[in-house]
């Protein structure tokens, strides 16, 4: 079925790191589907504060750590780590670094006030996955994003590393999900993303970085998308209609395994 293609999988929540919702579900089946159908995966998220190191026996890549991503102006140190899934032969590789990610929270704090750096945690987690496979010399087939936190992944992989023989001919799948949030990330995000040398008219939806704009921005660079969640905001449901590329509709956990196989290959590797 999918033997011995290659799929990568970015995601902001994955289970059993952090609690259930449709998006750490998703991206622990969907890839436990492609790894019994005799495909390869590799999965990555953000090691967030809030994740157990001990328990879930984190441990620190170095010949992986070590390098510093430019983060608007700034030398950010990239920091990864693995663990494995317990029963699964699958490993998860986590994306750290003390300024972003030691706080012990996902997406805001206790009064659920949005961590102003989001912008910069996301654009860090994308460059900091694109380089972690660079070196781990891994070519994927498929990259299958879920989550706004991952949603620049698409963006700097097309143009930013637009030249990277690694990914020629990966092909980026964008899930979308009904995760909106109410507030908007940091206006001066744009310039931050201009700051690596992408062009303001392939992001000017982000002038106003909400979650709507966000996933178009994904989904704009990406090559198919999948819609994840029953409802998901009416602006990105009008955008998924007038798309031309293909896109797959909702499937529910227990119908979703064969709709996606089938989708990756005929529509998605063609």
């Amino acid at each position: 079925m999918m033997k011995d293609k290659r799929v990568l999988y970015v995601s902001s929540e994955v289970i059993p790191y952090l609690p259930e919702t449709e998006i750490s579900s998703m991206s622990f089946e969907a890839p436990r589907m492609v790894n019994n159908n005799g495909g390869q995966i590799r999965i990555f998220m953000p090691r967030y504060g809030n994740i157990n190191e001990r328990r879930h026996q984190l441990h620190e890549v170095i010949r992986l750590s070590g390098m510093n991503l430019v983060i608007n102006d700034l030398d950010m140190p990239l920091i990864i780590k693995v663990a494995s899934i317990p029963k699964e032969r699958m490993q998860v590789y986590f994306i750290d670094n003390e300024d972003y990610f030691k706080r012990k929270a996902t997406y805001a704090d206790e009064e659920g006030n949005f961590f102003k750096d989001n912008d910069e945690r996301a654009i860090f987690f994308a460059k900091g996955v694109i380089e972690t496979v660079k070196k781990l010399n891994w070519s994927p087939d498929i990259i299958h994003v879920h989550g706004w936190l991952a949603s620049f992944l698409p963006l700097y992989l097309r143009n930013y590393y637009g030249n990277e023989p690694l990914f020629e001919n990966s092909k980026i799948v964008t899930s979308v999900y009904n995760q909106d949030f109410n507030e908007t990330l940091n206006d001066k995000l744009i310039d931050k993303i201009m700051f690596d040398g992408i062009e303001e008219e392939d992001i000017a939806e982000l002038k106003e970085p909400n979650y709507v704009n966000m996933m178009k921005i994904a989904i704009k660079n990406s090559d198919a998308a999948i819609i994840a969640s029953e409802e998901i905001p009416e602006a990105l449901s009008e955008y998924l209609d007038n798309l031309d590329k293909p896109v797959l509709k909702y499937h529910n956990m227990d119908e979703f395994s064969e709709a996606f196989l089938e989708f990756y290959q005929s529509k998605v590797l063609d």
